[in-house]
């Protein structure tokens, strides 16, 4: 199959499919079409319209990211989504495969099964549900916070070092995110104020006693950047799905700072249902600063990404 870089990135141009994302369809499959699918902010996205063998017609989601950067990123999404679909396979689409364009070898691809969604917010307590098994039912292969290799939030890494403290884990993470921010937009004098009392005094009042006069936190995966637009109704069933996961095993309250944010659409109500379903942990009145605890770091993180916007920095 000949093929030449630019083609095979324009997905409406032209049905052709790089030798090595073919080689992942199903055997004696014929692609009918490609096309554009879906918004990614680093990469590109499209559907692939096939038809088996026996004359099934069939779709696949295709992301596509270029450099190194972009082959952790797709390989990272990868085993997010596997993880999550392991657990519960009707709560993300199936992935199929990541690897590299034979054609491009500085381009990455993530394989997918395709899901036509609608981006209708989900019943609260359906949503909650499934969300709340996915936390209560996974189990840490090491008991510990982390994962087993570097995911990405966007196009930026995340710390996944495995670490026995939840206060640990977290506190490096941040760091982390502190770290990338400011190469993004320079240092800042009210930052060397604040950073120092944020990891002496904050981080340690909030989640120490997490972990203290005998309280435990059970390391659950979350998505990790479970955001509205991460999320859908699937046409056919009406249930709802998840996707562009960047997990890890954390407290399972980390997943609720990406609900503070100004920009999300996961109100008190989904809250209140996934309560319904497992408890805030204890100590209780400690609840709203761990989550706006949480919200600083995706914030942070956010406004490493991205590199122009200032109003991010000051939000």
């Amino acid at each position: 199959m000949e093929c030449t870089g630019d083609h095979i990135l324009d997905f409406d141009a032209d049905n052709i499919v790089d030798p090595s994302v073919f080689a992942e369809l199903p055997k004696g499959c014929l692609v009918v079409s490609t096309e554009s699918h879906g918004i990614s902010f680093w990469g590109h996205t499209g559907r692939i319209n096939v038809e088996l063998a026996d004359g099934t017609p069939l779709s696949f989601f295709i992301k596509v990211v270029p450099r190194e950067q972009g082959k952790n990123m797709v390989h990272g999404e990868f085993e997010s989504m596997k993880a999550i679909y392991t657990l519960l396979p009707d709560f993300a689409p199936k992935p199929i495969a990541w690897g590299t364009y034979y054609n491009i070898p500085d381009m990455h691809f993530l394989l997918c099964e395709y899901r036509e969604m609608t981006d209708e917010m989900p019943d609260p307590h359906k949503f909650a549900a499934r969300l709340a098994a996915l936390h209560q039912n996974s189990s840490s292969p090491t008991g510990k916070f982390g994962f087993h290799m570097t995911t990405y939030s966007g196009n930026l890494p995340q710390m996944n070092d495995w670490e026995e403290s939840w206060e640990v884990f977290f506190a490096k993470s941040m760091r982390m995110a502190l770290d990338l921010e400011v190469k993004a937009k320079g240092p800042h004098s009210e930052l060397d104020c604040l950073v120092p009392i944020l990891f002496d005094k904050v981080i340690p009042r909030l989640l120490r006693p997490l972990e203290t006069e005998g309280r435990l936190v059970k390391p659950s995966l979350v998505h990790g950047d479970l955001w509205y637009a991460n999320s859908g109704l699937d046409v056919e069933t009406g249930e709802s799905l998840v996707f562009d996961a960047c997990c890890f095993y954390a407290h399972n309250e980390y997943e609720f700072g990406q609900w503070r944010p100004i920009c999300n659409r996961f109100g008190d109500e989904y809250l209140a249902a996934y309560q319904s379903y497992i408890q805030i942990s204890p100590p209780e009145e400690d609840y709203d600063g761990r989550l706006d605890l949480y919200k600083l770091r995706f914030n942070t993180h956010v406004s490493a990404l991205f590199t122009e916007n200032h109003t991010l920095r000051e939000q």
